[in-house]
């Protein structure tokens, strides 16, 4: 460390501060345990700005499967207001992955935000209010095993009919990436969507694999992905079922393929 510190010393202009405490809006805490990283005051501030301290909390971030959309008679609402609030929002989603779906649903309507989606937006900020400690927490274990999980909903917006797939992947145990987002195409059936989901599950892994083995870390065990639909499983175990799979690009089984052959896989 004190070799690379004085390299770079070298080549800009710099002093070391310590171990980090602090630093845009994420504080960063040590203990004998780990490392914990949170957006207190952030969260405390952004409150304070919309006039939310005295809200009233809850315990969800937005309503289970409600659908949001675009209609002609909705009414519209503060667009640079709701912009700058949902910029922010993202910034959280860096230490709370909790509100990382209710953040991607609402920030899809950014360009025509109504009521309804302030509404939301107001929803978030009061979970907030319960959470505003919680972060997240990097021990440290005797391995460095990768895994990851998946889910996908099927048609779940009611603009477009497409899905939204999300994944989290851990490393030694510690949550390290998470995901929400809508799938690009349309898919025919939840098989369909559970097996995209999968897809972006395994590029993510891949990533990481290549990433900790030019860390110096690679792991020693092949990566996990599980997932909780038995007719995806089976279509990964078995990508030549044309029946099922014809329809769905060839990029899609052959990351499976590379996949399997290369580290091994769980599900």
């Amino acid at each position: 460390m004190q070799n690379l510190q004085k390299y770079l010393a070298s080549e800009f202009e710099m002093k070391s501060l310590g171990d980090l405490k602090y630093f845009l809006g994420i504080k960063v805490s040590r203990s004998k345990h780990g490392i914990f990283i949170s957006q207190r005051k952030y969260i405390l501030d952004l409150l304070a700005e919309t006039g939310m301290l005295d809200c009233i909390p809850i315990d969800t971030p937005s309503e289970q499967n409600h659908k949001f959309g675009l209609y002609p008679d909705q009414v519209p609402t503060d667009k640079e207001c709701y912009q700058r609030l949902m910029g922010k929002l993202i910034y959280l989603a860096h230490t709370h992955p909790d509100i990382a779906y209710a953040v991607s649903v609402v920030n899809q309507f950014m360009h025509s935000p109504s009521e309804d989606h302030m509404g939301v937006v107001m929803s978030i900020l009061r979970y907030l209010k319960v959470t505003p400690g919680k972060g997240l927490m990097f021990s440290k274990y005797s391995h460095i095993d990768v895994e990851g999980y998946m889910n996908a909903d099927w048609a779940g917006s009611v603009i477009d009919r497409c899905s939204t797939s999300g994944y989290f992947t851990f490393v030694g145990s510690n949550l390290v990436t998470w995901r929400s987002k809508k799938q690009k195409v349309v898919s025919r059936s939840n098989n369909e969507a559970e097996y995209r989901g999968m897809a972006q599950g395994v590029c993510e892994l891949l990533w990481l694999r290549r990433l900790l083995r030019d860390l110096r870390f690679a792991p020693q065990k092949p990566m996990d992905l599980y997932c909780n639909n038995k007719a995806a499983i089976a279509i990964a175990h078995n990508p030549v079922q044309h029946d099922l799979t014809k329809h769905v690009g060839f990029i899609f089984w052959s990351k499976f393929c590379y996949y399997k052959k290369n580290n091994g896989y769980c599900c």
